[in-house]
This record gives structure tokens, sequence and C-alpha cells, in this order.
């Protein structure tokens, strides 16, 4: 990080401490360092201490919720103030009883990354009844209009990214595709399918792959712009649910019923990097598998070793320092009585919802340490042959 960015977050966490101190009761002191996080259900706060900002993230499953955990904890405490961050643990019940308990304490502004992002509009709603403003994280809360901001990365750039990889790679014609999608539930892992279909369509259409897991797909390939019904009924026989168990069940299963001739080189567009590395071991088992290039996203510790180690192909950068940035600005502004600056938006079923979105990096082999150790992110000391 250099001098400049770093003065730059720096400042912005002096005015978020001063903001939050402000919202808090008379027994909050400037030497809080933030509450700890427990159990799965999240920390816990002073009751003297009145929240400005509640957290509400989805699982703590995922290695990537931990990472965001762990930002978010870092830029907090550095301000000096506590934090209440909960996990919802793939409950949307849960989701909004922790919703519930932080309107409770008082907060002003609600960062919610939801389960479920239809079922998360009761959670959302809760909280606009109790005048408290609702920014949707990472994933998109649907079918409400109680929803102030989405702070995301662009989804479909890294749909499109990651299925752009596959293209680069692959050579000739009848290469055999092997289409994977996140949960059904979750409004990403449809823009994350959106840009990959945009960027493999014409491909799969002139022939260069074929896709050999998915009659859905199948039916469709000649179709450029799919609605999201059609995209359901993909996402429907390919889904992981984000879950390894199922990613690696679904893709041995679909091995199973391919022949020698299915396999060979192959293409496989994963969802993500746990998914990425169930479906590689999976692949790589099968005998009649020579070659494969897998795709991810997260830059997962775990899949970083795996790139390094020719076991993935590729990842998706998403900074979720840059992501947690953007969250806490927006929640400052929103304090401040101001309008976060919004580049974009995305309709969730009821209204354009302003987006404030940050970039997205293609990370390989070939630029694993620029990106990653260079950027401050990782240390090297985190991996082995790092090249």
């Amino acid at each position: 990080m250099s001098k400049k960015t770093l003065g730059l977050l720096l400042s912005l966490l002096t005015a978020i401490a001063f903001l939050l101190s402000a919202c808090g009761s008379s027994g909050s002191t400037g030497g809080n360092t933030g509450g700890s996080t427990g159990g799965s259900t999240g920390g816990s706060t002073s009751n003297t201490q009145q929240l400005a900002v509640g957290i509400v993230l989805p699982t703590k499953d995922e290695p990537r919720w931990i990472q965001d955990e762990t930002r978010f904890r870092e830029a907090l405490q550095q301000a000096g103030y506590q934090v209440e961050i909960l996990f919802s643990q793939g409950s949307s019940a849960k989701e909004k009883e922790n919703v519930e308990a932080l309107i409770a304490k008082g907060i002003k502004v609600l960062i919610i990354c939801p389960h479920d992002g239809t079922a998360a509009a009761a959670a959302a709603e809760a909280a606009r009844a109790a005048g408290v403003k609702v920014i949707s994280y990472d994933r998109l809360i649907r079918e409400t209009d109680a929803v102030d901001y989405y702070v995301t990365f662009d989804s479909i750039a890294v749909g499109a990214q990651q299925a752009q990889y596959l293209v680069d790679h692959a050579s000739g014609t009848g290469n055999p595709l092997y289409l994977y999608a996140g949960a059904a539930s979750d409004n990403n892992a449809f823009l994350f399918f959106e840009g990959a279909w945009k960027v493999l369509q014409p491909k799969i259409a002139d022939g260069t792959f074929v896709i050999k897991n998915s009659s859905e797909a199948v039916a469709l390939q000649n179709k450029l712009d799919l609605t999201r019904d059609e995209m359901a009924k993909i996402i429907g026989q390919v889904t992981t649910n984000w879950d390894f168990n199922t990613a690696k069940n679904l893709a041995e299963a679909n091995l199973t019923a391919a022949t020698a001739a299915d396999k060979g080189k192959v293409y496989i567009l994963a969802p993500n990097d746990g998914t990425a590395r169930a479906i590689a071991d999976a692949f790589a088992a099968d005998k009649d598998v020579t070659e494969y290039f897998v795709t991810g996203q997260d830059a997962e510790k775990a899949s970083v070793q795996y790139i390094i180690d020719g076991r993935q192909s590729m990842t998706v950068f998403k900074d979720v320092r840059t992501l947690v940035q953007d969250a806490i600005k927006a929640a400052v502004a929103l304090l401040q009585d101001q309008q976060p600056e919004a580049r974009g938006a995305y309709n969730n079923g009821k209204k354009d919802v302003p987006a404030i979105q940050s970039p997205v990096v293609t990370v390989s082999r070939d630029n694993v340490r620029a990106a990653l150790i260079d950027s401050g992110y990782y240390s090297a000391s985190d991996f082995t042959n790092l090249p």
C-alpha cells in the first residue's frame, strides 16, 4: 500500500472514529479497541456503547467471509471503537434475528451480506422501519425497496474474466466445456454466470467449446442474452450451492456420465475458489482427463497455493480491503446525511439500487507475486514454491 493510500485510509478511519464516538452514549470511551467475535453468531459489545454501524455476514464456514471479517475488524479497530460483526450461519431466520439485535442496540447504518438475497428483504425492511440505512454488501438484497446502497465488486466482470481465461487458453474446436455455478439463492451466482456466458457463448456457437454437463445450456447455446429464468434453468443443473462436497460430488457424477471422448483436455467454469479446488481434485483423479483449465475467484490462500502448484488455473482477485473501505466510506457518508458516490446501479426486482463497485483482477501463476504479495495482501511466507 502506498504512503498516499495509507494516509487516505487513516484519515478516513479517523473520521469514522469521530462520527461513531459522537453517536455513542456517554458510557463509551475513546480507548475501546473493538468488540470480539465468538461462537457462530459473532461478537458482543458493551451495553453502554450505542453502535452506529452493525455488520452481518452470511457464514463462518467459507474462508471468504473470514477474510471480510478480519479486514473489517482490522480497519475499525485501528479507529479505536467497538464494532459488532454477526454471522448468520446460512440461516435467513438467524440473519433477521441478528439484524433485530443490532437495531435494538441503536445502529444507524446496517451493512449486510445476505445468505439468501430474496429472503433478506424481511431483514432490510425491519431496518428501514426502524429508520436504519441499509447497505447491501457484496450480495444484493432482492425484491424490496428497503436497500439504500449496494457495495460490490463488478460481479459481471468476475464471470467475464473467468470465461476469458478459458477462451484465451483454448485452440481448435470441440473442446469439452464443463459449467458450474454458485447457489441459486445468491443473486451474485446469476451475475457471475451472466458475465461468463456472454464471453463463452460465441465460442460455444462457433464450435470452439462443446458443453458436456448441462442439457439446458446446450438447448440455449445459440442465445447470447439469457433471461433470468433461462439462467436459472442452467444453474439448477450445475449448482454447487457454494459447497465443497456438493461441487466434488457433482463433478464426479458428470465425469462418470461422460465418455472418454468427453474428457482429454477439458475446460471448467468453476464459480469460486472453494468449489474450484473440489472440482479440480475430481478432474485430476480421472485417468481420462489429460489436462484441465479451471477458474476460481476470491484469491483464497488455499487456492493461491493450488495455482502455484498447477492444480488450479486462475482466480479472480477481489481485494476485500477495497470493498471494506468502500462500505465504511458509504456508511460514514450516510451518518453525515450525505449521499455516497454511486458508480452504476443494479436492479433488485423492485428498484435500481445505487451501486459502489470495486475492480477485480485476474491472477494466474504468472502474476501471483505481483498481484497478491507485492500488493501486501498476503505474505510470501504464506506459500511454498512461490514463483
